[in-house]
């Protein structure tokens, strides 16, 4: 599996809810171990970025199955965990809004709000139920996989405020992104 079998926008699969998962089988680890190899993939090929976490709708598997990197500020390490079913079940700590980019929108990041604290639900590889407590950037990332699962998209969280969306420059600097532009060439589609 690799960067290329990521989907993105316009598929319509991106918007679609991902079903529970009721059993977890040999198939859907290999759909785990096939979300981290296009997670890494995609990495590898990014100068500026990093591959921090994804969906497994992201790769048009219709599964409630979420990959968080153990350390995303160590490309060179490849650990994730795994978050079958995820569910925020508590959120709280105020709205604050921070720069998010999604594989599956390619070269565009936005300003999106979102609560700095969120209690997770989930299930390991092994079935057994977890819980995590996340504040700041990984409370931002549970957010963002999680609307990922319901068939949200970070760009619908900010579709009404043309000034939150931005670009990488060359430099991996951030920059404003014509926005009027984009909508007339269809680069975000909702």
């Amino acid at each position: 599996m690799s960067k290329d079998n990521i989907i993105t926008l316009p598929n319509p699969h991106l918007r679609q809810k991902s079903q529970r998962v009721g059993v977890i089988t040999d198939a859907i680890r290999q759909v785990v171990m096939e979300m981290e190899a296009a997670t890494i993939d995609w990495d590898v090929s990014r100068a500026h970025e990093v591959g921090v976490a994804l969906a497994a709708i992201q790769l048009d598997q219709p599964y409630k199955i979420v990959v968080l990197r153990n350390d995303y500020n160590d490309k060179a390490n490849h650990d994730f965990t795994v978050f079958i079913n995820p569910k925020i079940v508590k959120a709280d700590g105020g709205m604050t809004k921070d720069f998010e980019g999604c594989l599956s929108i390619p070269n565009v990041y936005g300003q999106v709000p979102r609560y700095s604290r969120v209690k997770v639900k989930a299930q390991s590889l092994d079935g057994k139920v977890f819980r995590v407590t996340a504040e700041g950037f990984l409370a931002r990332v549970f957010q963002h996989e999680i609307d990922h699962c319901d068939g949200i998209m970070f760009i619908d969280h900010i579709k009404d405020d043309p000034e939150a969306f931005f670009r990488l420059d060359r430099n991996g600097k951030l920059q404003p992104l014509d926005y009027e532009e984009s909508i007339k060439n269809n680069r975000l589609l909702w």
